[in-house]
């Protein structure tokens, strides 16, 4: 008598095909396996997490850093002569680069929750490998809390699975650390907006670089005149000598940018901008290049009217701006480019500017003289001279100098700089600021003014968007360490009784699996502790003092 096996008959399982065959190009199942995952392709696994980590970094200082796009773009146009957005292509392939890595590391948690073994396919490989040289920065201390806590689960469903006690230890360990870790992170964090309201400084003064270039071609009357009207306290402009002596307004070393030179003197384009007297200067037109470059994008937002406007803008000379913030009551704050060597007012340069100056009736204290090449001259000539320096120095040697105001950087000046130099009576000027949250973070700092190409941004900032007292603080660093630590507990909690009742599992195994899942929440209930802890010391005086005096 024959007899015969029944007939098996597969449910279709067509999310787990997608899955298994996305992420390894394993469609069919027999394909599939629950094993054990190989060490190869954990370190594949690995090598993804650590790509998709610094490529999440990247794109975040890619997005925080759009205060300097406009100087990362005047950079390439300096070396490649051409001007273009450079910062288009980094982001497009950057966002690009992240989804794909985003969908990758999806699939493979989706692997490790249903128990399936993680086999990366080849092609995902190399790609991983390329993506990796191109990453670096900083972490956030709550996205990366947020992370581990979500990771709870992953980590205790592979602790109740695994039968291998020390892979269980190790694993267990260097989650735990990694948590505590970011539970006492803030410990090392201090931001100049973490202080009291009281102690928040006056409303940094903005200064109009290059007038609001961002609206109207930089160093052009239209562009002084627009940020005008966008409560600034003075003007920033670029100087630079015509051969026949005339000081005019150019940030460039040649004229190819910025006016169409290569149309009316396609031979002498690429000549410094100090080469041309000022009847050729004259002749150039210093607006179309804004209407077809549109280097911030913001000319699609104008009207026919104030594109024609733009479109007849001509070299501005220093003597026009000076007389446009005299009208104004305003203070200008000059920076000179000395003409190279040959020219005929190479060593002349600095009394033309001086002589242009003083000609035009602008009060002297309403000058910010940010020019090193013969200060004892020029103070001796007109002592009421804001005399400014753009080299970070010692409080000492600024005050030998005569100094009294320092033009430097964003970056080169911390909070602590800020505040030793105004104790000395030395004002702090901070360039290129653009963003409303590094405007606030030099406020809280205690900055006296900006330099900022985008007047009418910074004009919207009215308070900090980043104030909070240091209890605050303390009350939120507490209060996420909290969430974080109830849903961690709550997870291998759950996972802890589902292991136990689990019919996959033998006994042994299950009681190997509860124990160590109890020590992991006994470790989770110390760090809840420490957290009760700092939530005690929260109402310290003197620890909010400490956070404060950060």
């Amino acid at each position: 008598m024959v007899k015969h096996q029944p007939l098996q008959v597969y449910e279709r399982q067509l999310c787990l095909s997608c899955l298994t065959g996305i992420y390894g190009c394993r469609w069919k199942r027999y394909q599939r396996s629950h094993d054990d995952t190989t060490k190869w392709e954990r370190l594949w696994s690995m090598i993804l997490f650590g790509t998709f980590s610094l490529l999440l970094v990247w794109f975040y200082f890619w997005l925080e850093a759009h205060n300097d796009y406009n100087e990362f773009n005047w950079l390439l146009y300096n070396r490649s002569g051409e001007w273009s957005d450079g910062t288009v292509p980094i982001l497009a392939t950057t966002a690009a680069g992240f989804t794909y890595l985003a969908l990758l590391m999806i699939l493979a948690l989706c692997h490790i929750a249903v128990g399936q073994q993680l086999n990366l396919h080849w092609l995902h490989k190399v790609s991983v490998n390329l993506i990796t040289v191109v990453a670096t920065g900083p972490f956030l201390h709550i996205g990366a809390l947020a992370a581990i806590t979500a990771l709870a689960w992953l980590v205790a469903g592979q602790l109740a699975r695994s039968e291998r006690p020390r892979f269980q230890v190790v694993v267990a360990l260097l989650y735990l650390a990694v948590l505590l870790g970011l539970y006492m992170a803030p410990l090392s964090i201090s931001s100049p907006c973490i202080m009291q309201r009281d102690g928040l400084k006056a409303r940094p003064a903005v200064i109009g670089q290059r007038g609001a270039p961002m609206l109207a071609p930089e160093n052009t009357l239209l562009s002084f005149q627009k940020a005008l009207h966008m409560n600034i306290v003075g003007l920033q402009a670029d100087v630079a000598i015509s051969l026949d002596g005339v000081p005019f307004l150019m940030r460039d070393r040649t004229l190819r940018r910025t006016t169409d030179v290569r149309r009316l003197f396609p031979e002498r384009q690429h000549d410094d901008a100090s080469s041309f007297n000022w009847t050729d200067l004259r002749t150039l037109n210093a607006g179309r290049w804004f209407l077809q470059d549109d280097p911030y994008w913001t000319v699609r937002r104008m009207s026919e009217q104030q594109r024609r406007l733009v479109g007849n803008q001509t070299v501005c000379s220093l003597e026009q701006l000076l007389q446009l913030v005299l009208r104004a009551n305003r203070s200008i704050l000059l920076t000179l480019h000395r003409p190279p060597q040959g020219h005929p007012h190479h060593l002349s340069w600095v009394n033309l500017t001086l002589a242009t100056v003083l000609q035009s009736g602008i009060a002297q204290h309403q000058v910010v003289w940010a020019v090193d090449w013969d200060r004892e001259l020029v103070k001796q000539e007109v002592p009421a001279f804001q005399q400014t320096s753009m080299r970070k120095q010692p409080v000492e040697a600024l005050q030998q100098d005569g100094v009294s105001r320092l033009l430097l950087r964003y970056n080169q000046a911390t909070a602590q700089d800020v505040r030793t130099y105004t104790a000395s009576n030395l004002s702090v000027t901070l360039y290129t600021v653009n963003e409303p949250w590094l405007y606030s973070l030099l406020w809280c700092s205690g900055v006296q003014s900006v330099s900022s190409e985008a007047p009418q941004v910074l004009k919207k900032v009215l308070s900090p968007l980043w104030l909070m007292s240091p209890h605050e603080y303390c009350l939120i660093w507490v209060t996420t360490d909290l969430v974080s630590f109830a849903l961690v507990l709550g997870i291998f909690v759950f996972q802890k009784m589902s292991t136990g009742m689990s019919a996959r599992h033998s006994s042994a195994d299950t009681c190997d699996s509860s124990v160590l899942l109890r020590w992991i929440s006994s470790s989770v209930v110390v760090s809840f502790s420490l957290s009760l802890s700092l939530a005690h010391v929260c109402t310290n005086t003197d620890l909010i003092t400490w956070i404060s005096s950060k």
